[in-house]
C-alpha cells in the first residue's frame, strides 16, 4: 500500500467503519427492551429502523458522488458527525422518556428524528472511507485492502450486541436521572466524538480520484456481501444492466428473498427472547446480546473460514445457504429455550453467510467487465431494500403469531431452493 503512515491511517479508517456498525447494532439490540419499557408497539419499533434504512439507501449514493466533488475527508467527517449527533439525540430522548419527563408519543417522535439524522448523514462516511483507501493503493492491493476494511462492519455486528448490555447505566448520581437503556446510545455518541476529533486531526488530505461505493445498511446480521468492494474497484463502465436482465435475474431474485428472510428474522429475535424466556425487558439484554453475537459469529465463520476453505461456486453457496437458513428458521420459530433460540439463529446466520456472497458472486460472474459497476450497484441496492421492508414485515408477523416470521421465512427459503435449483443450473 502507498500509505505514508500505513498503520495509523488505515487503523483510523477501519475504526470509523467499526464504530458506525457497532454503535448502530448496539442500539438495535436494546431497542426491543426499550420499546417494551416505553410500552410502544413492536411494529412501531421496527418501523424506526425501516425509516433509517430507507434514508440510508437513498442518501448513500448521493454522498458517494458528492465526495468526488467536495473531498473524501470532508465526507468522512460529515458521516461521523451525523452518527454522533444521531446517537446523542436518541440517548437524550430515550432518557427523557425513561424518567417520565417526555411522553411516549413525544419520545418516539424524537427518537425517529434521531434515526433520520443517522440514515441521512451517517451514510456519508463509508463511501468516502472506501475512496480514500482505493485512491492510496495499487490495483493489486486494492481488493484485499477494501475487503479487510469491509470486515469492520462484520466485526461491528458482533461487538455492538456483545457490549450493549454492559453499557446500561443506573442513576447519574443518587436520586438523579436514570440513564438505563439509553446508556448504549450515549456511549456510542461519546465514542463518536473521540473518533471525529481523531479523524479531523489524522486523516490525510485528499489524493487520487478513486470512487467509493454506496455501502449496505449496517444492520443486525447484515454482513457485507462484497458488492461494495466490486463497485469501489471497478473501472468506469459503459453498460447499464437492468435489475431483471436475464443474465442476473435469478441472482437478484435470490438476493431479495435472502435479504428479506434475514431482516425479518433478525429484527424479531429480541422480542422472541423476551417473550419465550418470559423476562423483564432489562433482564433480557444479556441473553439477546448473546444470541445476536453467536449469529454474527456464525455468519463471519462462513464468510471468512468455510467459503475460502470449501471453494464453493455461487450456485452451491445459494443452495446450501437457503437450506441451512430454512432449517434454522424452523428451529428458531419452535424453540422454547435460550439454547434452542441461539442455535437456531446461529444456523440462520450461517446459511445467510453462505447465501449472500453466493448471490453477489453469481451476479458479478453473469456479466462481463464492462458491466461490473452497474451490477455491483444493483446488488447493493437489493441489500439495502431488504432492510427497509424486512424488519417491519417480520415484526408485524410476529405480533400476529410469534413463530410466524420464522415460518414465513422458512417457506420463502424453501421456494428459493426450488427456484434456484432450476434457474441457476446454467450459471
Amino acid at each position: 500500500m502507498r500509505f505514508r503512515r500505513v498503520d495509523s491511517t488505515f487503523a483510523l479508517l477501519f475504526t470509523v467503519m467499526l464504530v458506525i456498525a457497532a454503535g448502530n447494532t448496539a442500539l438495535q439490540s436494546v431497542l426491543p427492551a426499550l420499546g417494551r419499557s416505553l410500552h410502544a408497539p413492536d411494529s412501531a419499533v421496527a418501523a424506526v429502523f425501516s425509516v433509517s434504512a430507507l434514508l440510508w439507501v437513498i442518501a448513500a449514493p448521493f454522498w458517494a458522488n458528492r465526495s468526488d466533488r467536495h473531498g473524501r475527508r470532508a465526507m468522512v467527517l460529515v458521516g461521523i458527525a451525523g452518527f454522533t449527533v444521531s446517537l446523542g439525540l436518541c440517548g437524550l430522548c430515550l432518557a427523557l422518556g425513561i424518567n417520565g419527563w417526555l411522553g411516549p408519543v413525544a419520545t418516539f417522535i424524537a427518537f425517529v428524528a434521531g434515526r433520520v439524522i443517522y440514515g441521512t448523514f451517517g451514510s456519508a462516511a463509508p463511501p468516502a472511507v472506501q475512496a480514500i483507501v482505493a485512491g492510496r493503493t495499487s490495483r493489486e492491493e486494492r481488493t484485499q485492502a477494501l475487503t479487510l476494511l469491509a470486515s469492520a462492519f462484520g466485526l461491528g455486528t458482533i461487538l455492538g450486541p456483545a457490549i450493549a448490555p454492559y453499557l446500561v447505566m443506573g442513576h447519574l448520581w443518587p436520586g438523579g436521572p436514570l440513564i438505563g437503556l439509553a446508556g448504549p446510545a450515549f456511549a456510542a455518541s461519546a465514542i463518536g466524538v473521540v473518533i471525529w476529533i481523531a479523524a479531523a486531526r489524522g486523516l490525510p488530505r485528499d489524493e487520487g480520484h478513486a470512487h467509493g461505493a454506496a455501502i449496505s445498511y449496517p444492520s443486525i446480521g447484515g454482513q457485507g456481501t462484497g458488492a461494495t468492494v466490486t463497485a469501489a474497484t471497478a473501472d468506469e463502465t459503459s453498460e447499464n444492466v437492468r435489475y431483471f436482465d436475464p443474465r442476473i435475474r435469478a441472482w437478484i431474485v435470490a438476493g431479495l428473498i435472502i435479504g428479506h428472510a434475514q431482516a425479518m428474522t433478525g429484527q424479531a429475535i429480541g422480542f422472541l427472547v423476551i417473550d419465550r424466556m418470559q423476562l423483564p425487558p432489562v433482564e433480557a439484554l444479556q441473553p439477546t446480546g448473546l444470541v445476536l453475537m453467536i449469529g454474527a459469529g456464525a455468519s463471519l465463520l462462513a464468510q471468512w473460514g468455510l467459503i475460502p476453505m470449501l471453494d464453493l461456486r455461487p450456485r452451491a453457496l445459494v443452495l446450501a445457504g437457503a437450506g441451512l437458513g430454512l432449517l434454522g428458521c424452523l428451529a428458531t420459530g419452535t424453540a422454547t429455550t435460550l439454547y434452542g433460540i441461539a442455535m437456531g439463529y446461529a444456523l440462520i446466520s450461517l446459511g445467510m453467510g453462505f447465501a449472500r456472497p453466493g448471490f453477489t458472486a453469481g451476479a458479478s460472474l453473469g456479466v462481463g467487465a464492462e458491466a461490473q459497476g452497474s451490477v455491483a450497484g444493483k446488488v447493493t441496492s437489493v441489500n439495502g431494500a431488504a432492510f427497509v421492508l424486512g424488519p417491519s414485515i417480520g415484526v408485524g408477523l410476529y405480533e400476529l403469531w410469534r413463530p410466524l416470521p420464522y415460518l414465513t421465512a422458512a417457506g420463502a427459503l424453501g421456494c428459493l431452493l426450488v427456484y434456484a435449483w432450476v434457474a441457476t443450473r446454467r450459471a
